[in-house]
């Protein structure tokens, strides 16, 4: 396997827990499914030939109680992803890519999640205001064997959330090789609405892979331009069947590194209505989304302007790869027409106005970093540290909103920026406010080399420790990750 150290085999594994030397933690990898190959693997189908599948939906086994509870597996299976090859992955209950799970706001939902595996799990809702004990912190690790359950109250409104691995050294490999479902909370204000709904609602989950010669996922650390094939729902460029009607697309990169920049190849309008938190305040009519690992938007298309028989191409305009390798996300074939009482309201929800935001009781600096000198073992930085679990790097005040103003001190590296616990509000990009995008809440936002954002948070939920890092999931496991204590 290509990374910064050496395999620990069993020690992790066994307890459950991190392995703490001199040099911080170190991570414990199977090395039957983390070798790196440099031959090219079978070729990807030609684009448009398979067809995007439906994300699974989990079923609770019960719902009595005024709670949903579930039950899931954590199990490797071999599922297709290239036409005719079996390929081994990491799921939640068998499924690759992740399910889905549908909550609602004021229903608790509890989850059971039992590893089979020989690694330690610990599962984060991304997004999700939880307590600590419910966070899946990146030590707080579920042993090989062993079951735990996680609860969510769901107190939050309307958002496009996810949940995947956060074991730390592990996370990003874990991720990469499937771990990562999808989790929508609805409530009533985005009930009331008149979006479309149902089957013309679809969520779909984007990445990025690469594989060997066997059609196995190949992980190497930092791997930031060997991953050429774009997955969609865990399909190939795959294509999809629409009516000459709205729908309403749930996008999210589950991509370890790559960042998307996603338009229609005829140039034609998208309507955002989402971003993490939920539903912005009100739509925007764009041409481009662009998402960084971890971000999600949610945008309506309109097929109704074409005619039945038409394909349009959903392409993915950024790098690494060529065009031919990363360009074609996915087709939309228009194949009938449909009846459509779906609109987009001109107003969506209310928030608050940046200027009638609580005013700041404190304002912190931040600057991620990681090594750009050519150097075979990078590592990651917040503050010019690498994660350490029993420092705290940042102390707030319960009830108390602050300003955090965050750097991305690289020349050359990008890096995103993600904050457990909360959604905040992004006041200014680059020293100007920020765009109708960022409009909404969020928890995760770019940070392209030299940039800075400044965000307004408020930690009114819960109280304890809590972690922030780059969501690149591979500079967070080389260190670029903080702590935080609510108090």
């Amino acid at each position: 396997m290509v990374t910064r150290r050496r395999v620990l085999v069993g020690a992790l594994a066994t307890t459950g827990a991190g392995l703490i030397t001199g040099a911080g933690l170190l991570p414990v990898l199977r090395t039957d499914i983390a070798q790196a190959a440099d031959d090219a693997g079978p070729a990807a189908p030609p684009p448009f030939t398979v067809k995007l599948p439906p994300l699974p939906v989990l079923t609770p086994y019960s719902t009595q109680g005024g709670q949903d509870a579930y039950r899931v597996t954590v199990k490797e299976v071999s599922r297709e992803i290239l036409p005719g090859v079996q390929t081994k992955v990491l799921t939640y209950d068998g499924h690759f890519p992740g399910p889905v799970l549908r909550a609602r706001s004021g229903r608790q939902v509890t989850i059971r999640h039992r590893n089979t595996l020989d690694m330690p799990i610990a599962v984060h809702l991304h997004g999700g205001s939880v307590s600590p004990e419910n966070d899946g912190a990146p030590m707080d690790t579920v042993a090989p064997g062993a079951a735990r359950t996680y609860t969510y109250p769901n107190r939050q409104p309307n958002a496009t959330l996810w949940f995947h691995d956060h074991a730390h050294h592990m996370e990003a490999e874990h991720v990469y090789r499937g771990l990562a479902g999808t989790y929508i909370l609805t409530d009533e204000t985005e009930r009331a609405l008149p979006l479309p709904s149902g089957k013309y609602d679809i969520p779909i989950a984007l990445r990025d892979a690469r594989f060997d010669e066997n059609g196995q996922l190949v992980y190497a650390m930092d791997d930031f331009r060997g991953r050429t094939t774009v997955l969609a729902n865990g399909r190939p460029s795959p294509y999809v069947e629409v009516a000459a009607r709205k729908y309403r697309f749930r996008l999210l990169n589950t991509s370890n590194l790559r960042f998307f920049k996603l338009r229609l190849a005829d140039g034609g309008q998208l309507v955002q209505i989402g971003s993490d938190g939920g539903l912005l305040e009100r739509p925007f009519t764009t041409d481009t989304v662009s998402l960084s690992p971890a971000e999600r938007a949610d945008v309506v298309i309109d097929f109704s302007r074409y005619p039945v028989g038409t394909k349009i191409v959903l392409q993915n305009t950024n790098g690494p790869g060529t065009p031919d390798q990363v360009g074609n996300v996915l087709r939309f074939d228009v194949v009938r027409t449909a009846p459509d009482p779906s609109r987009v309201p001109d107003v969506l929800r209310t928030l608050p106005p940046v200027d009638a935001l609580p005013k700041p009781a404190v304002e912190r600096r931040i600057a991620l970093s990681m090594d750009e000198d050519g150097r075979s073992e990078s590592r990651g930085f917040i503050d010019g540290l690498q994660w350490d679990p029993d420092r705290i790097d940042q102390t707030v005040t319960f009830g108390t909103s602050e300003i955090w103003t965050v750097t991305n001190a690289n020349k050359i590296i990008p890096h995103n920026f993600h904050m457990h616990l909360v959604q905040f509000r992004v006041l200014e990009r680059g020293g100007v406010p920020a765009g109708p995008a960022e409009a909404g809440l969020k928890d995760t936002v770019q940070l392209l080399p030299g940039e800075t954002v400044k965000l307004h948070v408020t930690f009114d939920a819960y109280r304890g420790t809590y972690v922030y890092h780059c969501h690149l999931l591979d500079h967070s496991a080389m260190g670029m990750m903080a702590n935080f204590l609510v108090r």
